[in-house]
């Protein structure tokens, strides 16, 4: 038996152990990588020294942390105490001419470069080459419209690119709310330490609501003050952040996964910690486990689900909780009806085009899949032994896995993609179900 913790000794593929009996099991996962990830750009914005506690330690993670460290910020890390301490720069950046390299980190991307545009002097952004293939036209034309500098360094509308700060300003600025919540996140983020603030206004519906509605609540707790006045309309009042002590919940995307593996294999399954009251818009994927037909219990402990039948299928919008997508599209194959899911056409701009990726993938299963403009229609089926291809998408090796607790045979390629949010996935994975 390998050692699940150490992803670079997992066999490639790694062969997934179907369980034996009803699930009954309570798992710990690790902090949310969104509130992570925000809650460094605050502290690091913020006039003072931030604690925080629960934080998750991972690819996406250690990004952000390296590139403010880059930037010349005293951020200590320590990770059997799941704890972060942040030296603020009191909204303004000091100059680097460090590299800052964003890896595969849409979060440390989207967020980074609005903060870098309060500096002084230029900065230099690069990222892996998937990174790299993810556009970036939004942020960039919002900063140009605030009185920042982009230079594209290869093509324009991506990374790798140059910052220039030191002349922006407040100003009302127009940006669309149907490519990625993320762009959004990362102008809102900076409006504090602007001399008068920030006006967003959407162009387009707004899709991923719940994250940034998760955005405004974690400024809020570092003092911000955020108004809006309706759908479309953001307004962020100048002052800055106050650095604090702050407590990350646990990851709502990363708890679909034992969640779902309920749905899967039957049984019992709870997250210790994790609340209705989350803060994260992915805790709804307990209501879609409740249409499905299980039962749902927000319990001391945490959230419980638990099935003593088939999930039933259904139709599901999941706009606004598109990282459990993939989760609920391998749940689908052991549903009584087609499961049909909508809304989520933006997913194809992500680590990889994953509603290409989930339909590849479920057919080399054998599973019927009808691809829709904005997601698919997934038939119910018995999945077939097969190796399962990852595409570098850490979402698509852990949703995946679940078929591999229900049936033989089913393998994951480059099992360690995981590390990107969720280093632990496998030893959690080997703690759901009783292989004896």
């Amino acid at each position: 038996m390998p050692d699940l913790t150490d992803l670079a000794s997992l066999p490639d593929p790694f062969p997934v152990e179907p369980v034996r009996g009803p699930l009954n099991a309570m798992v710990r996962v690790p902090g949310s990588k969104s509130i992570t990830n925000r809650a460094l750009i605050c502290a690091a914005l913020a006039d003072g020294t931030t604690v925080i506690d629960g934080a998750l330690f991972a690819d996406d993670t250690s990004a952000m942390v390296e590139v403010l460290r880059g930037l010349g910020l005293a951020v200590q890390t320590d990770r059997s105490s799941e704890r972060i301490t942040v030296v603020g720069c009191g909204g303004t950046p000091p100059p680097s001419t460090e590299v800052l390299d964003v890896r595969q980190s849409g979060t440390t991307a989207r967020f980074v470069l609005p903060l870098l545009s309060l500096g002084s002097g230029s900065y230099r952004v690069t990222a892996h080459p998937q990174m790299q293939a993810r556009p970036m036209g939004t942020t960039f034309g919002a900063l140009r419209e605030l009185g920042a500098g982009v230079e594209c360094l290869d093509q324009d509308g991506y990374l790798p690119a140059t910052i220039t700060g030191g002349g922006i300003s407040s100003k009302v600025i127009s940006v669309p709310g149907d490519a990625s919540s993320q762009f959004l996140s990362g102008l809102l983020l900076i409006g504090p330490c602007l001399a008068d603030g920030l006006v967003i206004e959407l162009t387009t519906d707004l899709v991923s609501r719940p994250y940034v509605d998760m955005t405004i609540a974690v400024m809020e707790d570092f003092g911000a003050v955020v108004d809006r006045p309706d759908d479309r309309s953001f307004g962020v009042a100048p002052g800055g952040y106050r650095a604090r002590a702050y407590r990350v919940e646990p990851d709502a995307s990363a708890a679909s996964y034992p969640l779902a593996a309920a749905a899967v294999c039957g049984g019992s399954v709870g997250v210790e910690g994790l609340h209705r009251t989350s803060i994260q818009g992915d805790t709804a994927f307990v209501d879609v486990l409740a249409a499905l037909g299980l039962t749902v219990e927000d319990r001391e402990s945490g959230l419980w689900v638990s099935a003593d039948a088939p999930p039933l299928g259904g139709s599901f919008d999941m706009t606004h909780m598109s990282d459990t997508a993939q989760t609920l599209a391998v749940i689908a194959p052991f549903c009584l009806s087609p499961v049909t899911v909508t809304g989520i056409g933006f997913i194809r701009q992500k680590e990889t085009d994953r509603i290409a990726a989930v339909a590849t993938e479920l057919a080399r299963c054998g599973i019927e899949v009808t691809v829709d403009p904005d997601g698919w229609t997934i038939h119910p089926g018995r999945p077939r032994p097969t190796v399962v291809q990852t595409y570098d998408d850490h979402r698509m090796a852990m949703s995946f896995a679940l078929i591999g607790l229900a049936v033989d045979g089913i393998e994951i390629a480059d099992p360690g993609c995981v590390a990107k949010t969720f280093p632990g996935f496998w030893e959690l994975l080997g703690r759901v179900g009783d292989r004896g």
